[in-house]
Protein backbone atom coordinates (compact mmCIF):
# COMPACT_ATOMS: atom_id res chain seq x y z
CA UNK A 1 0.00 0.00 0.00
CA UNK A 2 1.38 3.40 -1.03
CA UNK A 3 1.21 6.00 1.72
CA UNK A 4 2.75 9.08 3.29
CA UNK A 5 3.15 10.27 6.86
CA UNK A 6 1.52 13.59 7.77
CA UNK A 7 2.13 15.64 10.91
CA UNK A 8 -1.11 16.21 12.78
CA UNK A 9 0.20 19.53 14.10
CA UNK A 10 1.84 21.33 11.17
CA UNK A 11 0.53 19.30 8.24
CA UNK A 12 3.94 18.56 6.71
CA UNK A 13 4.06 15.29 4.82
CA UNK A 14 6.95 12.84 4.66
CA UNK A 15 7.82 9.76 2.70
CA UNK A 16 8.06 6.66 4.93
CA UNK A 17 11.82 6.50 4.46
CA UNK A 18 12.26 10.14 5.55
CA UNK A 19 11.09 9.78 9.14
CA UNK A 20 10.65 6.81 11.44
CA UNK A 21 8.48 8.09 14.26
CA UNK A 22 7.53 11.78 14.64
CA UNK A 23 7.71 15.11 12.81
CA UNK A 24 11.27 16.49 13.24
CA UNK A 25 9.92 20.06 13.14
CA UNK A 26 7.20 19.75 15.78
CA UNK A 27 8.92 17.25 18.07
CA UNK A 28 7.82 13.99 19.68
CA UNK A 29 4.78 15.31 21.60
CA UNK A 30 2.98 17.55 19.11
CA UNK A 31 4.53 16.06 15.99
CA UNK A 32 2.62 12.80 15.98
CA UNK A 33 2.15 11.45 12.48
CA UNK A 34 -0.84 9.95 10.74
CA UNK A 35 -0.71 7.53 7.84
CA UNK A 36 -2.34 8.96 4.72
CA UNK A 37 -2.91 6.59 1.80
CA UNK A 38 -2.59 7.58 -1.84
CA UNK A 39 -5.61 5.43 -2.66
CA UNK A 40 -7.87 3.15 -0.68
CA UNK A 41 -9.33 -0.16 -1.90
CA UNK A 42 -13.06 -0.66 -2.38
CA UNK A 43 -12.99 -4.38 -1.53
CA UNK A 44 -15.77 -5.42 0.87
CA UNK A 45 -15.15 -9.15 1.26
CA UNK A 46 -12.83 -9.87 4.19
CA UNK A 47 -11.78 -13.26 5.59
CA UNK A 48 -11.78 -12.33 9.28
CA UNK A 49 -12.15 -15.92 10.43
CA UNK A 50 -8.78 -17.02 9.09
CA UNK A 51 -6.87 -13.77 8.72
CA UNK A 52 -7.97 -11.57 11.63
CA UNK A 53 -6.57 -8.06 11.23
CA UNK A 54 -4.62 -9.12 8.14
CA UNK A 55 -7.91 -9.40 6.29
CA UNK A 56 -7.53 -5.61 6.05
CA UNK A 57 -3.94 -5.70 4.73
CA UNK A 58 -4.92 -3.53 1.76
CA UNK A 59 -5.84 -0.82 4.27
CA UNK A 60 -2.58 -1.14 6.20
CA UNK A 61 0.92 0.34 5.68
CA UNK A 62 2.61 -2.98 4.95
CA UNK A 63 4.27 -4.49 1.91
CA UNK A 64 2.52 -7.16 -0.14
CA UNK A 65 4.48 -10.06 1.37
CA UNK A 66 4.61 -8.63 4.89
CA UNK A 67 5.29 -10.62 8.03
CA UNK A 68 2.23 -11.86 9.91
CA UNK A 69 2.42 -12.76 13.59
CA UNK A 70 1.60 -16.50 13.75
CA UNK A 71 -1.30 -15.94 16.15
CA UNK A 72 -4.84 -14.93 15.22
CA UNK A 73 -5.12 -11.27 16.17
CA UNK A 74 -8.54 -9.70 15.67
CA UNK A 75 -11.77 -11.37 14.57
CA UNK A 76 -13.07 -10.67 18.07
CA UNK A 77 -16.79 -11.09 18.71
CA UNK A 78 -19.36 -8.34 18.38
CA UNK A 79 -22.36 -9.03 20.62
CA UNK A 80 -25.79 -7.49 20.15
CA UNK A 81 -27.52 -6.79 23.48
CA UNK A 82 -31.17 -6.18 22.66
CA UNK A 83 -32.60 -6.34 26.18
CA UNK A 84 -29.99 -4.01 27.62
CA UNK A 85 -30.51 -1.62 24.71
CA UNK A 86 -34.24 -1.57 25.45
CA UNK A 87 -33.56 -1.01 29.15
CA UNK A 88 -31.38 2.01 28.33
CA UNK A 89 -33.67 3.40 25.65
CA UNK A 90 -31.20 2.76 22.83
CA UNK A 91 -32.07 1.63 19.33
CA UNK A 92 -29.26 -0.95 19.44
CA UNK A 93 -26.33 -1.79 21.67
CA UNK A 94 -23.30 -3.74 20.50
CA UNK A 95 -20.26 -4.83 22.50
CA UNK A 96 -16.97 -5.45 20.72
CA UNK A 97 -15.01 -7.72 23.07
CA UNK A 98 -11.30 -7.39 22.38
CA UNK A 99 -10.49 -9.22 25.59
CA UNK A 100 -10.65 -12.26 23.30
CA UNK A 101 -7.37 -11.43 21.53
CA UNK A 102 -4.29 -13.68 22.06
CA UNK A 103 -3.00 -11.73 25.08
CA UNK A 104 -6.49 -10.59 26.07
CA UNK A 105 -6.38 -6.95 25.02
CA UNK A 106 -6.99 -4.52 22.17
CA UNK A 107 -3.26 -3.74 22.14
CA UNK A 108 -2.56 -6.95 20.20
CA UNK A 109 -3.74 -5.14 17.08
CA UNK A 110 -1.03 -2.51 17.49
CA UNK A 111 1.70 -4.96 18.48
CA UNK A 112 1.05 -7.09 15.41
CA UNK A 113 1.67 -4.05 13.19
CA UNK A 114 4.72 -3.00 15.19
CA UNK A 115 6.31 -6.41 14.81
CA UNK A 116 5.50 -6.52 11.10
CA UNK A 117 7.22 -3.15 10.63
CA UNK A 118 10.17 -4.15 12.84
CA UNK A 119 10.70 -7.25 10.71
CA UNK A 120 10.37 -5.22 7.52
CA UNK A 121 12.98 -2.73 8.73
CA UNK A 122 15.41 -5.36 10.00
CA UNK A 123 15.16 -4.90 13.79
CA UNK A 124 15.62 -7.84 16.17
CA UNK A 125 14.49 -6.08 19.37
CA UNK A 126 11.30 -4.12 20.06
CA UNK A 127 10.64 -2.12 23.22
CA UNK A 128 7.78 -0.24 24.83
CA UNK A 129 6.60 1.40 28.01
CA UNK A 130 3.27 0.27 29.37
CA UNK A 131 1.02 0.02 32.37
CA UNK A 132 0.55 -3.60 31.39
CA UNK A 133 -1.53 -4.38 28.30
CA UNK A 134 0.77 -3.02 25.59
CA UNK A 135 3.62 -4.77 27.38
CA UNK A 136 1.96 -8.18 27.61
CA UNK A 137 0.78 -7.80 24.04
CA UNK A 138 4.23 -7.01 22.70
CA UNK A 139 5.95 -9.70 24.74
CA UNK A 140 3.47 -12.40 23.72
CA UNK A 141 3.43 -11.59 20.03
CA UNK A 142 7.20 -11.07 19.98
CA UNK A 143 7.71 -14.51 21.50
CA UNK A 144 5.56 -16.03 18.78
CA UNK A 145 7.50 -14.11 16.12
CA UNK A 146 11.06 -14.88 17.18
CA UNK A 147 11.91 -11.32 18.11
CA UNK A 148 13.20 -9.96 21.45
CA UNK A 149 11.15 -7.59 23.61
CA UNK A 150 12.22 -5.20 26.36
CA UNK A 151 9.45 -3.79 28.52
CA UNK A 152 9.38 -0.76 30.85
CA UNK A 153 6.51 -0.72 33.36
CA UNK A 154 5.74 1.34 36.46
CA UNK A 155 6.56 -0.70 39.55
CA UNK A 156 2.88 -0.55 40.59
CA UNK A 157 1.62 -2.38 37.49
CA UNK A 158 -0.72 -5.32 38.34
CA UNK A 159 1.16 -8.52 39.08
CA UNK A 160 -1.00 -10.56 36.71
CA UNK A 161 0.19 -8.40 33.83
CA UNK A 162 3.83 -8.46 34.91
CA UNK A 163 3.65 -12.24 35.22
CA UNK A 164 2.44 -12.42 31.62
CA UNK A 165 5.57 -10.56 30.52
CA UNK A 166 7.87 -12.92 32.37
CA UNK A 167 6.07 -16.00 31.08
CA UNK A 168 6.59 -14.78 27.51
CA UNK A 169 10.30 -14.26 28.17
CA UNK A 170 10.45 -10.47 27.94
CA UNK A 171 13.15 -8.46 29.66
CA UNK A 172 11.16 -6.44 32.19
CA UNK A 173 12.34 -3.17 33.72
CA UNK A 174 10.10 -2.00 36.57
CA UNK A 175 10.52 1.75 37.00
CA UNK A 176 10.13 3.26 40.45
CA UNK A 177 7.79 5.95 39.19
CA UNK A 178 4.70 6.57 37.04
CA UNK A 179 3.82 5.33 33.58
CA UNK A 180 5.03 8.65 32.23
CA UNK A 181 8.40 8.13 33.93
CA UNK A 182 8.63 4.67 32.40
CA UNK A 183 7.72 6.09 28.99
CA UNK A 184 10.44 8.75 29.07
CA UNK A 185 13.08 6.31 30.27
CA UNK A 186 12.17 3.77 27.61
CA UNK A 187 12.75 6.35 24.86
CA UNK A 188 16.19 7.15 26.24
CA UNK A 189 17.22 3.52 26.51
CA UNK A 190 15.68 2.52 23.19
CA UNK A 191 17.52 5.29 21.37
CA UNK A 192 20.76 4.39 23.11
CA UNK A 193 20.65 0.79 21.89
CA UNK A 194 18.90 1.30 18.55
CA UNK A 195 15.83 -0.81 19.24
CA UNK A 196 12.49 -0.47 17.45
CA UNK A 197 9.90 1.56 19.38
CA UNK A 198 6.38 0.27 19.99
CA UNK A 199 5.38 3.24 22.18
CA UNK A 200 1.93 4.70 21.72
CA UNK A 201 1.78 7.88 19.59
CA UNK A 202 5.55 7.84 18.97
CA UNK A 203 5.09 5.06 16.40
CA UNK A 204 2.50 6.11 13.75
CA UNK A 205 1.86 2.55 12.63
CA UNK A 206 0.30 1.43 15.92
CA UNK A 207 -2.87 3.37 15.24
CA UNK A 208 -3.21 1.62 11.90
CA UNK A 209 -3.26 -1.75 13.65
CA UNK A 210 -5.75 -0.51 16.18
CA UNK A 211 -8.10 0.94 13.57
CA UNK A 212 -8.92 -2.62 12.46
CA UNK A 213 -11.19 -2.92 15.50
CA UNK A 214 -13.50 -0.28 14.03
CA UNK A 215 -13.27 -1.84 10.58
CA UNK A 216 -14.15 -5.26 11.95
CA UNK A 217 -17.16 -3.85 13.80
CA UNK A 218 -18.37 -2.18 10.61
CA UNK A 219 -17.95 -5.41 8.67
CA UNK A 220 -19.72 -7.44 11.35
CA UNK A 221 -22.62 -4.97 11.18
CA UNK A 222 -22.89 -5.40 7.40
CA UNK A 223 -21.59 -1.83 6.98
CA UNK A 224 -24.52 -0.37 8.96
CA UNK A 225 -22.48 2.13 10.94
CA UNK A 226 -23.81 2.89 14.47
CA UNK A 227 -24.60 6.43 15.56
CA UNK A 228 -22.11 6.38 18.43
CA UNK A 229 -18.87 4.53 19.20
CA UNK A 230 -17.53 4.62 22.77
CA UNK A 231 -14.09 3.62 24.01
CA UNK A 232 -11.90 4.22 27.06
CA UNK A 233 -9.01 6.68 26.72
CA UNK A 234 -5.49 6.79 28.17
CA UNK A 235 -2.79 7.97 25.77
CA UNK A 236 -5.33 8.78 23.09
CA UNK A 237 -4.24 6.33 20.39
CA UNK A 238 -7.10 3.84 20.66
CA UNK A 239 -9.81 6.49 20.51
CA UNK A 240 -8.01 8.04 17.53
CA UNK A 241 -7.84 4.65 15.85
CA UNK A 242 -11.58 4.10 16.15
CA UNK A 243 -12.18 7.31 14.23
CA UNK A 244 -9.47 6.48 11.67
CA UNK A 245 -10.92 3.05 10.96
CA UNK A 246 -14.38 4.41 10.29
CA UNK A 247 -12.94 7.36 8.32
CA UNK A 248 -10.88 5.13 6.03
CA UNK A 249 -13.95 3.04 5.23
CA UNK A 250 -15.95 6.15 4.41
CA UNK A 251 -13.17 7.61 2.26
CA UNK A 252 -12.96 4.30 0.40
CA UNK A 253 -16.67 4.60 -0.39
CA UNK A 254 -17.53 1.41 1.47
CA UNK A 255 -19.64 3.17 4.13
CA UNK A 256 -21.43 6.50 4.20
CA UNK A 257 -20.85 7.87 7.69
CA UNK A 258 -18.56 8.09 10.69
CA UNK A 259 -20.13 7.61 14.14
CA UNK A 260 -19.77 10.16 16.87
CA UNK A 261 -16.77 9.06 18.88
CA UNK A 262 -17.10 9.39 22.66
CA UNK A 263 -13.93 8.88 24.65
CA UNK A 264 -14.33 7.87 28.29
CA UNK A 265 -11.65 8.64 30.87
CA UNK A 266 -11.19 7.99 34.56
CA UNK A 267 -11.75 11.16 36.61
CA UNK A 268 -8.30 10.84 38.12
CA UNK A 269 -6.66 10.57 34.71
CA UNK A 270 -8.70 12.79 32.39
CA UNK A 271 -5.95 14.89 30.81
CA UNK A 272 -7.25 14.35 27.27
CA UNK A 273 -10.75 15.47 28.24
CA UNK A 274 -9.34 18.58 29.93
CA UNK A 275 -7.33 19.43 26.85
CA UNK A 276 -10.35 18.87 24.60
CA UNK A 277 -12.56 21.10 26.73
CA UNK A 278 -9.89 23.83 26.82
CA UNK A 279 -10.11 24.08 23.03
CA UNK A 280 -6.33 24.53 22.77
CA UNK A 281 -5.16 21.13 21.66
CA UNK A 282 -1.48 21.96 21.23
CA UNK A 283 -1.20 22.88 24.91
CA UNK A 284 -1.93 19.57 26.68
CA UNK A 285 -3.45 19.75 30.15
CA UNK A 286 -1.07 17.30 31.82
CA UNK A 287 -1.75 16.09 35.36
CA UNK A 288 -0.66 13.60 37.99
CA UNK A 289 -2.81 10.59 37.15
CA UNK A 290 -4.39 8.20 39.62
CA UNK A 291 -7.05 5.58 38.87
CA UNK A 292 -7.94 1.98 39.54
CA UNK A 293 -8.08 1.64 35.75
CA UNK A 294 -4.32 1.25 35.41
CA UNK A 295 -4.40 0.75 31.64
CA UNK A 296 -5.68 4.30 31.13
CA UNK A 297 -4.05 5.97 34.14
CA UNK A 298 -2.01 8.38 32.02
CA UNK A 299 -1.21 11.92 33.10
CA UNK A 300 0.88 12.95 30.09
CA UNK A 301 -1.01 11.56 27.08
CA UNK A 302 1.21 11.30 24.00
CA UNK A 303 -1.51 11.18 21.33
CA UNK A 304 -3.57 13.99 22.83
CA UNK A 305 -3.49 16.23 19.76
CA UNK A 306 -4.68 13.55 17.38
CA UNK A 307 -7.32 12.32 19.82
CA UNK A 308 -8.81 15.77 20.29
CA UNK A 309 -8.81 16.62 16.58
CA UNK A 310 -10.28 13.28 15.52
CA UNK A 311 -13.02 13.25 18.16
CA UNK A 312 -13.97 16.82 17.30
CA UNK A 313 -14.12 15.92 13.61
CA UNK A 314 -16.56 13.10 14.41
CA UNK A 315 -18.85 15.44 16.35
CA UNK A 316 -18.10 13.51 19.52
CA UNK A 317 -16.70 14.42 22.92
CA UNK A 318 -14.91 13.15 26.02
CA UNK A 319 -16.46 12.34 29.38
CA UNK A 320 -15.04 11.02 32.63
CA UNK A 321 -16.25 8.60 35.30
CA UNK A 322 -15.21 7.92 38.87
CA UNK A 323 -13.36 4.84 40.07
CA UNK A 324 -16.48 3.88 41.98
CA UNK A 325 -18.51 3.98 38.77
CA UNK A 326 -15.84 1.90 37.02
CA UNK A 327 -15.81 -0.74 39.75
CA UNK A 328 -19.60 -1.09 39.66
CA UNK A 329 -19.55 -1.16 35.87
CA UNK A 330 -17.23 -4.18 35.82
CA UNK A 331 -19.73 -6.20 37.81
CA UNK A 332 -22.89 -4.91 36.16
CA UNK A 333 -21.61 -5.43 32.64
CA UNK A 334 -20.45 -8.95 33.48
CA UNK A 335 -23.83 -9.84 34.96
CA UNK A 336 -25.91 -8.24 32.20
CA UNK A 337 -23.83 -9.15 29.16
CA UNK A 338 -21.47 -11.97 30.20
CA UNK A 339 -18.45 -9.86 29.24
CA UNK A 340 -15.89 -9.58 32.07
CA UNK A 341 -13.70 -6.54 31.46
CA UNK A 342 -10.69 -5.15 33.24
CA UNK A 343 -11.23 -1.68 34.77
CA UNK A 344 -10.15 0.21 31.65
CA UNK A 345 -12.49 -1.87 29.49
CA UNK A 346 -15.42 -1.39 31.83
CA UNK A 347 -14.81 2.35 31.86
CA UNK A 348 -16.60 2.46 28.51
CA UNK A 349 -19.70 0.83 30.00
CA UNK A 350 -19.56 3.21 32.98
CA UNK A 351 -19.54 6.07 30.49
CA UNK A 352 -22.56 4.68 28.69
CA UNK A 353 -24.44 4.42 31.98
CA UNK A 354 -23.59 8.03 32.75
CA UNK A 355 -24.85 9.54 29.48
CA UNK A 356 -27.40 6.97 28.28
CA UNK A 357 -30.21 9.55 28.47
CA UNK A 358 -28.33 11.67 25.94
CA UNK A 359 -28.27 8.73 23.53
CA UNK A 360 -31.95 7.77 23.52
CA UNK A 361 -33.00 6.15 20.26
CA UNK A 362 -29.43 5.84 19.01
CA UNK A 363 -27.38 2.78 18.06
CA UNK A 364 -24.20 2.44 20.12
CA UNK A 365 -21.13 0.21 19.94
CA UNK A 366 -18.87 -0.19 22.97
CA UNK A 367 -15.25 -1.22 22.49
CA UNK A 368 -14.07 -3.34 25.43
CA UNK A 369 -10.29 -3.22 25.42
CA UNK A 370 -9.17 -5.79 27.97
CA UNK A 371 -10.19 -8.97 29.81
CA UNK A 372 -11.11 -8.86 33.50
CA UNK A 373 -8.79 -11.72 34.43
CA UNK A 374 -5.86 -9.32 33.99
CA UNK A 375 -6.72 -7.54 37.23
CA UNK A 376 -8.97 -9.53 39.55
CA UNK A 377 -7.76 -7.88 42.76
CA UNK A 378 -9.28 -4.52 41.87
CA UNK A 379 -12.78 -5.88 41.36
CA UNK A 380 -12.77 -8.14 44.41
CA UNK A 381 -14.29 -5.52 46.71
CA UNK A 382 -17.26 -5.04 44.38
CA UNK A 383 -18.48 -8.63 44.49
CA UNK A 384 -19.87 -10.98 47.13
CA UNK A 385 -18.10 -13.52 49.29
CA UNK A 386 -17.56 -17.24 48.85
CA UNK A 387 -19.84 -19.36 51.04
CA UNK A 388 -17.95 -22.01 53.00
CA UNK A 389 -19.97 -25.00 54.24
CA UNK A 390 -19.44 -28.39 55.74
CA UNK A 391 -19.88 -31.31 53.33
CA UNK A 392 -23.49 -31.82 54.48
CA UNK A 393 -26.74 -31.30 52.52
CA UNK A 394 -28.51 -29.37 55.28
CA UNK A 395 -25.60 -27.01 55.72
CA UNK A 396 -25.57 -26.32 51.98
CA UNK A 397 -29.33 -25.71 51.95
CA UNK A 398 -29.10 -23.20 54.79
CA UNK A 399 -26.36 -21.23 53.08
CA UNK A 400 -28.21 -21.29 49.76
CA UNK A 401 -31.35 -19.99 51.47
CA UNK A 402 -29.45 -17.19 53.21
CA UNK A 403 -27.84 -16.24 49.92
CA UNK A 404 -31.21 -16.07 48.18
CA UNK A 405 -30.32 -18.84 45.72
CA UNK A 406 -33.33 -20.97 46.73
Amino acid sequence: MSYKLRCVHCGRTYEPNEVLYTCPVCGPRLGTLEVVYDTLPTETNFDLEHKGIWAFSDFLPVKKNHFEVPLLVGNTPLYEKKELAKEMGLANLYIKDDGRNPTASYKDRASALAIAKAKELGYDTVYCASTGNAASSLSGLAAASGIKSVIFVPKAAPQAKITQLLVYGATVIAVDGSYDDAFDLSLQVGEEFGWYCRNSAINPYLLEGKKTGAMEAAYQLDWNIPDVAMVSVGDGTVVSSIYKGFRDLKEAGITNKIPKIIGVQAEGANAVMRTFESGIYDKPQDMKASSMADSISVGKPRDVLKACKYVESSGGKFISVSDEEIGKAIVEMARKTGVFAEPAGATTYAGLKKISKELLGMSVVLFITGNGLKDINTVRSYVGQVHVVKPELQAAKEVLKDAGAI
